[in-house]
């Protein structure tokens, strides 16, 4: 699985682009939302994936550009965020919540890619993304807006 994600401001229109492969067969996946972070549009990239699976108990390598994504869950920050509920503020629980019960299913490896270089796959990724959030009919990241909104 590969996954990017964008927003336009941050925060402001974001977008996030998943590409699913599977003995060779892929499928594309993207949505845009009216206002978000970068950061939850990189962590909806992989949760629209792994929501997007049809079987449990795969065997899964998910590409990541976002070192956000990639060290949180390799260098076993979330495992500390869950334990002491997101002390200290630590942001975007919601979405890290939905992240750590679709994961327990499968087993799951990240692997950090360099962004915006030769890799096809991460630049398709890219493109998703960007064109989600600049699309119409952006869809509400509603957790977000409501912990924004004055």
């Amino acid at each position: 699985m590969y996954t990017d994600g964008a927003s336009r401001g941050n925060p402001g229109p974001g977008g996030y682009g998943t590409i699913l492969m599977w003995k060779g067969h892929t499928k594309e996946l993207a949505a845009g939302y009216r206002l978000t972070t970068n950061n939850r549009m990189e962590l909806m990239a992989v949760i629209a994936g792994l929501e997007a699976l049809k079987k449990d108990g795969l065997t899964i390598t998910i590409y990541s550009d976002s070192q956000y994504v990639v060290k949180a869950v390799e260098q076993g920050w979330l495992k500390n965020w869950i334990a002491t509920d997101f002390k200290g503020g630590k942001k975007n629980k919601d979405l890290w919540t939905w992240y750590y019960e679709l994961a327990k299913k499968n087993n799951i490896r990240f692997s950090w890619v360099k962004g915006h270089a030769n890799n096809p796959y991460n630049n398709r990724c890219d493109a998703l993304a960007t064109a989600a959030a600049d699309g119409k009919d952006l869809l509400v990241d509603e957790e977000f807006e409501k912990n924004t909104s004055g």
